[in-house]
């Protein structure tokens, strides 16, 4: 069997990096994949990731949802409530070093440098102080204009060092995000319900709701039902709905998995306060090391 995972490309993205890691990890607890084999897919945007495993064409997408230092990446926020029957399989966390690649001889030469608007973000300080005038684009990844740099000598990238390896290009320096602990949370998605090691609990579940109306309470309701329960919330966050100004979408990541009697109360109750309640899935989360 050829198992087919969609991720952000061109290769060398962190998230084909993350891809990888959930090979070898599926090789490692998945007795049943040792007859698989394994291909890598890479999509210019993560929405296209995400659509393929919807049309078929792919069976898993390997995406990032949040970032330590810049946050949630809101395409994937955005893709999975669009895109109906979506489910996280697990979630890996990936430390993120960037750098900076180009065949400029020194940093002074340098006029312009692309990079994802996540990584820029991630580089901001570093830039500022020792690039502070050039021109910062962004791209649709990490990798898209390392292609570029070969006949551009004024252009850098910021990638990671196995991109630069990939592609053979010189490395100007290193480590260059902002903060030594940064890492990207990626989750692991498909069309089918959480069919991984059971011997190994889930310890998460990821949702997204809408309320009827934009009234007083009408989120604290909401979560109200979480706190009565003593049920953790580790991350909230708002995305608009896309209809009306004003109006907003609510992710919640859980500590719990949705398959407890407890979870199955809260969600029973949830539905109460909601227009529009999705489940993602229950997951675990594995660090990359």
């Amino acid at each position: 069997m050829n198992l087919k995972i969609a991720h952000l490309g061109p290769p060398g993205t962190y998230a084909e990096q993350a891809a990888f890691f959930y090979i070898n990890w599926l090789q490692t607890y998945e007795g049943t994949t040792a007859k698989k084999s394994f291909e890598l897919c890479p999509y210019p945007t993560i929405a296209q990731s995400l659509q393929a495993v919807i049309k078929r064409i792919a069976e898993i997408a390997v995406v990032p949802v949040e970032n330590s230092i810049e946050g949630s990446v809101n395409m994937t926020l955005d893709s999975l409530w669009q895109l109906d029957n979506l489910k996280i399989q697990l979630a890996l966390v990936l430390p993120i070093q960037h750098t900076l690649v180009s065949r400029c001889t020194s940093l002074d030469k340098i006029k312009t440098v692309y990079s994802h608007p996540q990584a820029l973000a991630q580089c901001q300080e570093w830039l500022s102080q020792f690039l502070p005038n050039v021109n910062l684009i962004a791209s649709n990844s990490t990798t898209e204009a390392l292609q570029k740099l070969e006949a551009e000598l004024t252009t850098a990238a910021i990638s990671s060092n196995r991109a630069a390896q990939l592609y053979n290009l010189p490395i100007l320096a290193q480590g260059i995000n902002d903060y030594p602990e940064n890492c990207t949370r990626f989750w692991v998605v498909s069309t089918e319900e959480n069919n991984t090691n059971n011997t190994i609990d889930c310890t998460h579940t990821s949702l997204a709701f809408s309320v009827p109306a934009n009234v007083p309470g009408a989120l604290v309701k909401a979560l109200e039902v979480f706190a009565h329960l003593g049920i953790n919330l580790t991350r909230i966050e708002s995305r608009p709905t896309k209809r009306s100004l004003g109006e907003y979408l609510f992710y919640l990541d859980i500590e719990a998995d949705v398959n407890t009697e407890m979870m199955k109360s809260a969600l029973g109750e949830l539905k109460n306060y909601t227009e529009i309640l999705k489940i993602f899935g229950s997951y675990r989360v594995l660090p990359i090391s």
